[in-house]
């Protein structure tokens, strides 16, 4: 398509790199499946599943399955621009590649407000990793642009484009801090009043204060409203 095309040639502009060449690059996919339920104006519930799998590793193509994300949310709406969610997450990789299975907590803040037609918001999570062997917690902060391509109003059949930049602080007693930073941009289409898709790239370099490890992800997704 166009717009992914669009997407690719700008995060390769981007970040200059040359990067299949790199030992320490990897390409993944992530499709994904959401269903959000407003249960009154102030409280709605999200549900979702993700699958990821390798498309390059180890300076080779190959598909691999990763993992499988399933994953709820609610959020509370303080205001019309603040919100709380609280959130749990499973996700299954020691059936797939041998990895470790994790139970996630999350409790996240959310700002968002609008000027015209560009919508901008700021989320702050907080999330506590549950391993087998110990629990990492993680701090995150995330800055997102949004608005139609399309004029100042998003009609059903009209595009928009989802952009955002995060940092990541983990931690634990027994490994060292990791920093870890991603920037993402999403095309998404309104199919109509309860569905929507979405597809994009987002680049990651984890563990950046210890040894770089670089990842360029492609996301599809769809959403749906119940």
């Amino acid at each position: 398509m166009y717009y992914i095309r669009i997407l690719i040639i700008s995060f390769s502009f981007i970040f200059g790199l040359n990067l299949f060449s790199q030992s320490n690059f990897e390409t993944l996919g992530e499709t994904g499946f959401a269903l959000n339920h407003k249960v009154s104006d102030s409280y709605k519930i999200n549900f979702s599943a993700r699958s990821r799998y390798y498309l390059y590793q180890d300076e080779s193509f190959d598909f691999e399955n990763r993992q499988l994300d399933i994953v709820h949310f609610s959020t509370l709406n303080l205001d019309y621009n603040h919100s709380l969610s609280l959130g749990v997450q499973y996700r299954f990789r020691e059936s797939f590649d041998g990895g470790n299975n994790e139970l996630r907590l999350t409790q996240q803040f959310n700002y968002t407000k609008k000027n015209q037609a560009l919508r901008f918001g700021h989320r702050i999570r907080f999330e506590q990793r549950i391993f087998d062997q110990l629990t990492v917690l993680r701090s995150r902060y995330r800055f997102a642009l949004d608005f139609p391509l399309n004029g100042e109003k998003l009609d059903i059949g009209e595009s928009y484009l989802v952009v955002s930049m995060e940092a990541l602080l983990s931690k634990n007693v027994k490994i060292k801090p990791e920093l870890d930073h991603r920037t993402t941009a999403q095309i998404g289409w309104l199919i109509n009043e309860e569905s929507k898709i979405q597809f994009g790239l987002e680049y990651r370099f984890e563990a950046l204060n210890i040894k770089t490890e670089e990842k360029l992800f492609i996301l599809t997704s769809f959403i749906l409203k119940v």
